[in-house]
This record gives C-alpha cells, sequence and structure tokens, in this order.
C-alpha cells in the first residue's frame, strides 16, 4: 500500500492520498499481556459454565477466585485493581 523508498512521493504525501495519517503507518501494536490473556481465558472458561453472568457477576466470581480486579463497563475486560474507571 505504501512504499517507504519511493522516489519522489514520500511517506507524508502518500498517507495524504490515502487519507490517513502518518503515524498510522509507523503504528505497530503492542498485543495483549499475558496477565489479559490469562484472565480471558478464565473468563471464556466461566462464561461456557454461565453463560447468563453480566459484568457485575462475572467481576464478583473473578475476585472470589483471588483475582484483583475491578469492574469497568467501558472496557472488553476488567480491568486490573488500581486502573481504569470504577463504578
Amino acid at each position: 500500500m505504501i512504499e517507504p523508498n519511493l522516489p519522489g512521493l514520500s511517506v507524508g504525501k502518500q498517507c495524504a492520498l490515502l487519507s490517513i495519517s502518518r503515524s498510522s503507518f509507523y503504528y505497530e501494536p503492542k498485543g495483549e499481556s499475558e496477565m489479559n490473556l490469562d484472565l480471558m481465558r478464565v473468563i471464556d472458561k466461566q462464561f461456557l459454565e454461565t453463560p447468563f453472568y453480566g459484568v457485575r457477576q462475572m467481576t464478583w466470581h473473578l475476585r472470589n477466585e483471588g483475582h484483583r480486579l475491578q469492574m469497568s463497563l467501558n472496557t472488553s475486560l476488567p480491568t486490573p485493581a488500581g486502573g481504569g474507571n470504577t463504578i
């Protein structure tokens, strides 16, 4: 899509032609942390057993299993204690 070594057409101009920001060309996603991956596995396993659990019940269940979490309705996963918005 974008050729960084194209003579006569800089990366910035190529990005402008494609209507994307230049920073998106250089952006490299970090991926999920090991803690989030482990937490997702636990949530998936519990959800298969109790698909009717909402955010509050799932958070309560995870806390009872020893995970230190706080409830966050604006993210896809409960956040570790000490970060994010709480209810």
